[in-house]
């Protein structure tokens, strides 16, 4: 859905979500989210009755449906899909983005969890729920591909992993050296996952 196409709530949330990917949850204002958003001040409160935590927590949830729909277009777009392709797919939207606009935007989930964890329990919560659709439809992929069922959660939590901290990497050190490497290194062990693969 194009941003015109989105009603001020839902420009709100994904604001939000933007904003906290690049500055962190505290350094996001409601303010500036409804700026962001061109959408009106007064329509916070309207919309957003349980204020930034409510706003914080619904843009969590947006990212990790929005990680979960991405997996199924990676999937879809992968001519032969393997697990390695699937997770090399993962990853090069993060090499891309970054080697067009640079390392300013990390994952909102981990921004949210790193700030909110020991601090808000909604939004603790909140991201708990996200990655686990998130990882949900990473392991439904694997599966789908003949991971046996027993493995494809254990390594969909990997694939996961692996990606946050290679982003928090990348970030840390301004290359994408981290995102490459992971992509390389996990995919073997990933493709023998398959059903008899040796």
């Amino acid at each position: 859905m194009a941003v015109s196409e989105r009603g001020p709530r839902e420009r709100m949330v994904f604001s939000a979500a933007q904003l906290i990917r690049r500055d962190g949850v505290d350094a996001t204002g409601m303010r500036e989210v409804a700026a962001h958003a061109r959408a009106p001040r007064g329509s916070l409160q309207h919309y957003f009755p349980g204020g930034k935590e409510q706003l914080v927590n619904e843009a969590v949830g947006w990212a990790g449906r929005y990680a979960a729909r991405r997996v199924d277009r990676f999937l879809a777009a992968l001519p032969e899909p393997t697990p390695s392709g699937l997770f090399a797919q993962m990853v090069r939207q993060w090499t891309e983005e970054y080697e067009t606009a640079g390392f300013g935007g990390g994952c909102p989930v981990a921004a949210a969890t790193v700030d909110c964890a020991g601090s808000t329990v909604s939004t603790r919560e909140a991201a708990s729920v996200s990655l686990a659709h998130w990882t949900g439809a990473v392991a439904r992929a694997l599966s789908g591909m003949g991971v046996p069922g027993e493995r494809a959660a254990p390594l969909a939590t990997l694939m996961i992993s692996s990606l946050e901290g290679a982003i928090l990497m990348a970030r840390a050190e301004q290359d994408v050296r981290a995102l490459t490497t992971v992509t390389r290194e996990l995919g073997p062990l990933l493709d023998a996952a398959v059903s008899g693969t040796d």
